[in-house]
């Protein structure tokens, strides 16, 4: 069952992509390795029966300041951009309350889908300078990339593996209601 006790008008909200971020951290070597994704999409329905939040990112947007490095990262090692375009959210439970946010779904990532849990925050909505109506959710999972065939790996010569499995999700979802 959604829940949606966020103060902000029923109907639909559409994504906007101007103001939003789809992104990911993995521990690579002896850092964090981060991305992002420039094209994302969705929307949000409010109503009195909870709330239903959908999403999607291109694959080919994939964004990590280095062109090679985007192009292996689309490659069939990683995303297999060709073969998998997109990146699908759908949510099954959304909970918002006070300033908190709880999303349960299935998330589609080179074909295969798994359930995974996102928390984070919410506002309530407010109107922007323009006159929009506008809501905010901030999101974050972990989730083993393994599970979804993002396999690709090199051992390091002291030892150990170049990337970690667990990768972290985040998102910054930012939506205006529809006319």
């Amino acid at each position: 069952m959604s829940t949606s006790t966020i103060a902000a008008p029923a109907g639909t909200w559409q994504l906007d992509p101007v103001h939003s971020t789809a992104g990911f951290e993995v521990g690579y070597a002896t850092g964090t390795f981060k991305g992002l994704f420039r094209e994302v999409d969705g929307s949000l329905e409010l109503g009195d029966d909870g709330a239903k939040l959908a999403g999607s990112a291109q694959v080919a947007s994939v964004d990590v300041r280095d062109e090679n490095l985007a192009a292996h990262l689309q490659s069939p090692d990683f995303f297999d951009a060709e073969n998998h375009p997109s990146i699908a959210f759908e949510a099954d439970r959304v909970a918002l309350g006070g300033d908190r946010a709880e999303v349960a779904g299935r998330l589609t990532l080179r074909g295969v889908t798994r359930d995974v849990v996102a928390t984070g925050s919410a506002t309530d909505a407010l109107t922007d300078a323009f006159g929009n109506e506008r809501v905010g959710l901030v999101l974050e999972t972990t989730v083993d990339r393994t599970a979804f065939g993002l396999n690709w790996n090199m051992d390091l010569p002291g030892g150990g593996k170049a990337l970690e499995d667990d990768v972290t999700i985040k998102v910054e979802l930012y939506f205006v209601k529809a006319a």
